[in-house]
């Protein structure tokens, strides 16, 4: 996203082949498109946050909005059953305004998860609908537990936490944090990427010194990606063989 906020630029999505490192553009234009996610059916979902919409587009590379008229819509994340969950920051840094988290299952109902929190960046779901959301501001990630609807603070005290995701088994939370934005860790730059067993309770860092490591992905082999803004790169960390970190649970 070369040109954020203009429209028909070089923003684009595109796709990386992980094993021969080919990649492909799959759509050019949208004026800020920022976070983007793969349901179970092939479906690639993004958001573009200037514009306010939330696209798709099917495996024949047909692309179309799911959703219209949001108020700067950020993260996103979809459940294996299909629901796509979204958030919204049209105010970033204000408690109690329009901030929040929704969810739709079919691109024209809406439903409220929360709202209230100062800036509400990115949101990942569990395989069994857990559904955990960043808030940079407030330096907290939250909780929504599927059984009981009930949200809670899960981890408090972090550095501007941005991206989450979450790995297949629903056992580990990778977030990043972003406290100086474009400022690399050889020139006083404090950004990391976090692992977090939800089993254990346990944190480990997995990565520290990019300048700007915003969005981050786990594949189904634990192998971890994520995007670095300012730097131009995608940096992946590599499961070492036979560790000790488990990424299979009963959810897997």
């Amino acid at each position: 996203m070369p040109h954020p906020g203009v429209g028909g630029s070089t923003n684009a999505v595109k796709k990386l082949d992980l094993e021969d490192g080919a990649i492909e553009s799959l759509h050019f234009g949208e004026p800020e498109p920022v976070n983007i996610v793969v349901g179970r059916d092939g479906t690639i979902y993004w958001v573009c946050k200037s514009a306010g919409v939330i696209l798709k587009q099917d495996e024949n590379g047909v692309t179309t909005a799911f959703l219209t008229g949001l108020h700067k819509p950020s993260g996103i994340a979809i459940s294996n059953k299909g629901v796509v969950y979204f958030t919204e920051v049209p105010t970033p840094g204000i408690a109690g305004g329009m901030n929040g988290v929704f969810s739709s299952s079919d691109g024209s109902n809406i439903q409220t998860i929360n709202m209230g929190e100062p800036e509400p960046v990115d949101v990942a779901v569990a395989p069994n609908g857990d559904l955990y959301w960043t808030c940079r501001t407030a330096g907290v990630i939250l909780v929504r537990t599927a059984r009981d609807g009930m949200i809670r603070v899960l981890l408090a005290g972090l550095n501007k936490p941005t991206g989450i995701t979450i790995d297949r088994g629903g056992r580990n939370l990778y977030y990043t944090e972003v406290p100086t934005p474009g400022v690399s860790g050889a020139n006083g730059g404090m950004n990391r990427v976090v692992k977090y067993d939800l089993k254990r309770a346990q944190m480990t860092l997995i990565h520290a010194g990019d300048p700007e490591p915003t969005d981050v992905a786990v594949a189904g082999n634990g192998n971890v990606y994520w995007t670095c803004t300012s730097a131009g790169v995608i940096v992946e960390a590599r499961r070492i063989h036979g560790a000790s970190e488990d990424h299979d649970s009963e959810n897997d």
